[in-house]
């Protein structure tokens, strides 16, 4: 008689901490690839001496051998060469104890194994069940290998981290909950390539592609945005929010995943660049890919492959949106870790891959990976879309001014203000890392214009040099007579006055006089204006060498209903001297919120409710209603929680308390985000260290 199967033991528990996925919520049994695990299969009876055990691997929904999404192998008692193998480790009382290995280039994702037993003359196939094959940054043969254990923890097994935003005077950061071994993560991650372009139209060479991590980033920096496909998250920089979440309320990647497959894969709105980012960090880490967040402050968005960017303004010192070229106060991407084998050994390490949907490559709205070094060394010719991320840090400024006539004269042009302060998140603290040096030369070096002229010279063969490098067009400028700055007076905060003050220097020996157009907008951070809410015009003597400071105020009134959720208010000054160019002056400045404060109230344990409280003073002369507390935070609350609170009136102080349950201990992270009618996004973060 045929025989039967009594049980399968997955060892599950034993397997998930010798891979290094214990850390996931769940029963699955989740593998890394190159490394063995161990099962122990009952059978119906014991196996005869001259029967055969063969098993067969399958992943993806059109398995074949020669794509390598499936393998048929034997039973053995030795190590099997570089595919897949099977050794048996013991055979007693009916118990069969297998060892079963995977190639280090193994496609990941959720694979199902079978085993055929051929006993006295009868042929048995049993069904053993499925489990998940992730990226093993653990072993040296896999393309994802990472051999510092420090960074390791931090860029595959940390599931908190800290996003850097502001401007380059005032960089802030926010925190943020990547949550990838929270529980049905890792089933939305694979659902994630399953509703790719790629797997639609062609889902067996996909599938065969799932192998490489360069394949894997590329789809899901398209993946992540919904331009194109189901992607995860709706890109939206008007400032209006309506029919939506405003981009500033996340708290992390765990609810937008959650939201998306719970709405049947219908993008999540909205999001912005930290959001696709922080996103797509969670998906990369809970793959294995090792990965962290990077900030680009006055990032470039070059849109014409020209490494130039052109911003306007109108005689009136009116910046004017014209032509889709701007200067993001920030940017944030993400970098990956893997190898290059398409570019060579020297290329391997961090690649950049960005889910914002900027521009398109190939197509579509993706963008990766894209070699730091590379970008370093203006490679911009090389895959992928190079020229774009090595505008974001290396591009040249050109203001460009309409005369009252309308004609249009350029200005002036700026080498050296765009890509500064590259950060991200120290490894092992929240400190901020600068990496700018990894991203370019030192500004003004000479090996960094030598490789701004290279990238020039791949972009545009046939450009004679002198007239496209801003360095050679500053020589044809007349030098100013007058030189600007804003400077800021005073405290910066929501619900306060704006106190700016503009400081004119004549740089001759001459008199001159200024005539001076001044206003301020309310702007989205990567540049979108919202509303004029300020405007002035001066003219001013000037004595020879003199400095003079002309302040500039702008009440809460003016701008109260204008600003929007990143607290920016751009100044700026079109200064004219008669017959000379204008000089213009611009500032952004970000306005505080008040301190949102997290306490701890109980000495926090594994699996013991804690009391943790907010509180917040509303420091408007008007009351605050429409407020919410929304609270995240992996390994200290399941989920989110959601807390209506009661609206506050004039200075009054609100307290709330709520209740977390910890399931981890170990430093965590508990984050808050609180929202009303005046304040739609005060940020708040908390390390709790929670005890056994």
């Amino acid at each position: 008689m045929a025989l039967g199967l009594q049980g399968v033991n997955w060892q599950t528990a034993s397997n998930r901490q010798a891979h290094h996925t214990d850390r996931f919520y769940g029963q699955d049994l989740i593998v890394r690839r190159g490394q063995p695990f161990h099962m122990s299969v009952t059978l119906s009876r014991g196996l005869s001496s001259g029967g055969s055990v063969t098993f067969t691997v399958s992943t993806g929904p059109y398995p074949s051998e020669s794509a390598k999404t499936k393998a048929v192998f034997p039973l053995s008692n030795g190590t099997s060469s570089s595919g897949w193998g099977a050794q048996l480790v013991s055979n007693r009382n009916n118990v069969l104890n297998i060892s079963i290995l995977s190639p280090a280039n193994a496609p990941i994702g959720r694979y199902t194994l079978n085993m055929q037993i051929s006993s006295q003359g009868s042929d048995s196939m049993l069904k053993l069940g499925t489990f998940i094959l992730l990226f093993n940054p653990w072993l040296q043969a896999d393309g994802v290998f990472m051999s510092n254990h420090a960074e390791r923890e931090e860029y595959v097994q940390e599931d908190a981290g800290i996003i850097f935003v502001g401007s380059t005077n005032r960089i802030g950061m926010i925190g943020w909950n990547y949550g990838q071994f929270e529980e049905g993560i890792l089933n939305i991650c694979l659902s994630v390539l399953d509703n790719s372009l790629n797997f639609r139209r062609d889902p067996a060479t996909d599938v065969a592609h799932r192998n490489d991590p360069k394949y894997i980033g590329r789809v899901l920096s398209a993946m992540i945005n919904a331009n194109d496909d189901n992607g995860v998250i709706s890109g939206n920089w008007s400032g209006s929010y309506t029919g939506g979440r405003d981009p500033r309320n996340w708290n992390g990647s765990v609810e937008i995943l959650k939201e998306w497959q719970r709405s049947g894969f219908r993008p999540v709105r909205y999001g912005q660049c930290w959001v696709f980012a922080g996103t797509l960090n969670t998906v990369l880490r809970c793959l294995g890919i090792p990965s962290r967040v990077i900030t680009n402050f006055n990032s470039a968005h070059d849109t014409d492959r020209n490494l130039s960017v052109d911003v306007y303004y109108d005689p009136l010192g009116r910046p004017v949106e014209k032509g889709s070229d701007s200067v993001w106060n920030f940017h944030v991407w993400n970098e990956a870790w893997f190898v290059r084998p398409d570019l060579g050994p020297s290329y391997n390490g961090w690649q950049v891959l960005d889910a914002t949907p900027q521009e398109r490559s190939q197509g579509v709205f993706q963008c990766g990976p894209a070699s730091v070094i590379a970008i370093r060394e203006g490679n911009v010719d090389w895959d992928f879309d190079m020229p774009f991320i090595f505008a974001e840090v290396n591009a040249d400024r050109i203001t460009w001014i309409y005369e009252s006539n309308g004609a249009l004269k350029k200005n002036s042009s700026d080498t050296h203000s765009v890509g500064k302060y590259i950060s991200t998140k120290a490894v092992g603290s929240n400190s901020r890392v600068d990496v700018t040096e990894k991203y370019k030369y030192p500004e003004g070096s000479s090996q960094e214009r030598q490789v701004f002229e290279k990238a020039l010279r791949k972009l545009k063969p046939r450009a004679s040099f002198s007239a496209t490098s801003a360095s050679s067009l500053a020589r044809d400028e007349p030098e100013p007579s007058i030189s600007g700055r804003f400077k800021v007076a005073g405290v910066l905060a929501v619900g306060k006055e704006v106190n700016l003050i503009l400081i004119l220097k004549n740089l001759t020996s001459d008199a001159k006089t200024v005539t001076v157009n001044m206003t301020a907008w309310t702007i989205v951070y990567n540049g979108t204006l919202v509303h004029e809410v300020w405007k002035d015009s001066v003219t001013k003597s000037l004595n020879p060498e003199e400095e003079i400071e002309h302040p500039v105020k702008i009440t809460y009134a003016q701008y109260e209903k204008y600003l929007k959720a990143d607290n920016m208010i751009r100044a700026t000054a079109v200064c004219q001297v008669t017959d000379e160019p204008e000089v213009v002056v611009e500032r952004d400045v970000i306005l505080d919120n008040p301190t949102l404060t997290l306490e701890v109230l109980d000495e926090a344990r594994v699996q013991k409710p804690v009391n943790v409280q907010m509180l917040f003073s509303n420091p408007l002369d008007e009351p605050v209603k429409d407020c919410v507390l929304m609270v995240e935070g992996s390994g200290l609350l399941l989920g989110s929680l959601k807390i209506d609170v009661p609206a506050l009136r004039p200075k009054e102080r609100s307290r709330v308390r709520f209740e977390i349950l910890p399931t981890r201990s170990g430093t965590k992270q508990l984050l808050a985000n609180f929202s009303c009618n005046k304040f739609p996004a005060i940020k708040a973060m908390l390390s709790v260290d929670v005890a056994e």
